[in-house]
């Protein structure tokens, strides 16, 4: 035997599954039981986020961008009568799978193919006998792409299954969250407001934009947060009429707004906030209009609530906005669901914005998180008012999640 052979197949680290054997149990269940009704026999889980939430897998490379000798390989079969899962990956990352996850059945693609094989996926689930009814792939998720989605469905039709689109199912059995699930978004509460107020602290005139994005990455890293799904924005000057722009080596001024936009993480569960600084004052027709916008986050405390209407909550929100004649200044007023995420993204499934067609029959459910965004163009093209905000809704209670104030915060 090879060394490394006995190192992947015998070296036994610290498990650091992120939650108990009980609490996948419990989600596994969930989701078989969402796999009947929905007529699925079969799920083949290729989303990194749907293969940390029945596992705790979780992994630095996904092969997202990769050389097409290297293609995305790791999976997670779920069958609707069987309370396992079968987790496939290459026999490189066999350590990795014992430290992040509980997973009993592990098949290691062959060494021929060690970046993965559809044909060895389907003729390990043909022999188990997974293969006999509707198999349910994730067509919406990124991973795997078009050329190894098509090789997969191949294979498994070859075998005698039928395909057909499932991300939703999963996409819905996250979107309530458990208990554990719950504390872990607190967590992520914590740490978010402790970036934020580490960039509070950095933002001044003649610092680069660079240098509050890591001072802030820092301060969360040190309170036990983890790497965020995605880059997050600090922005300077007119640059904050583009909210999806990157931190760069640009120095702020005096008289510039600031926008931060970040999200605290624990064990994968994103919590979003956002805020507005100014180095300096800004003129009266900022200021009034920043403030106006700031006390639209008064209205929401006072309707929020579990089990709260979306429809309600857009229609008071929309009424706000027009009646302080802000509505035509917006750029986008709303917000999306907040879990698990992985890099490129941290948008959630479930949308919501007064702008869409109403939704009579959906509400802010106990047990699931939102953020939401209150974006508007200042005058003179001077820039953004930009503030996210997350909501958590418990069994009895609803509550804003950050610490900071709603106003433009003037930096002296």
């Amino acid at each position: 035997m090879e060394y490394r052979d006995d190192v992947y197949f015998h070296s036994q680290p610290e498990n650091e599954a992120p939650f108990s054997a009980e609490e996948f149990a419990s989600r596994l269940q969930r989701l078989r039981h969402r796999m009947a009704s929905a007529k699925i026999d079969m799920l083949y889980l290729m989303a990194p986020e749907s293969m940390y939430y029945l596992s705790g897998y979780q992994a630095e490379w996904y092969q997202a961008q990769s050389p097409q000798q290297w293609p995305a390989s790791s999976a997670i079969a779920v069958h609707v009568d069987h309370d396992r899962y079968i987790l496939f990956d290459s026999e490189r990352e066999a350590v990795l799978g014992r430290v992040f996850t509980r997973a009993q059945d592990v098949r290691y693609f062959p060494r021929s193919a060690l970046r993965g094989s559809a044909e060895f996926a389907a003729s390990e689930l043909k022999r188990e006998g997974w293969l006999n009814g509707t198999v349910g792939m994730e067509f919406w998720s990124y991973r795997p792409n078009r050329p190894i989605s098509h090789r997969l469905e191949d294979a498994f039709v070859a075998a005698g299954a039928r395909v057909s689109d499932a991300t939703q199912l999963l996409r819905d059995v996250r979107h309530v969250k458990s208990p554990a699930e719950m504390e872990c978004l607190k967590e992520a509460a914590r740490i978010a407001n402790i970036g934020m107020a580490a960039a509070k602290a950095t933002i001044g005139a003649g610092v680069t934009e660079l240098e509050v994005y890591g001072e802030m990455v820092r301060a969360m890293a040190r309170a036990g947060g983890e790497n965020p799904g995605i880059t997050m924005p600090v922005l300077s000057g007119t640059k904050t009429n583009a909210l999806h722009g990157l931190a760069t080596r640009r120095r702020m001024k005096h008289g510039e707004l600031v926008l931060v936009d970040l999200a605290g993480v624990f064990k994968r569960y994103h919590i979003n906030i956002a805020r507005t600084f100014s180095i300096g004052e800004q003129p009266v027709e900022v200021r009034d209009l920043t403030t106006q916008a700031a006390r639209s986050m008064e209205l929401i405390r006072g309707i929020l609530r579990p089990g709260l209407p979306v429809s309600e909550f857009n229609a008071a929100v929309l009424e706000y906005f027009r009646g302080a004649q802000l509505w035509e200044r917006r750029g986008w007023v709303g917000g999306y669901e907040m879990g698990i995420a992985f890099p490129p993204d941290w948008v959630g499934n479930f949308v919501f914005d007064p702008a869409s067609e109403p939704d009579t029959t959906r509400t802010f459910e106990p047990f699931t998180a939102v953020n939401y965004e209150n974006q508007f163009f200042m005058p003179d093209h001077r820039g953004q008012y930009f503030t996210i905000e997350s909501f958590l809704f418990e069994e009895d209670k609803a509550s804003m999640v950050s610490d900071q104030p709603f106003d433009v915060m003037v930096i002296d």
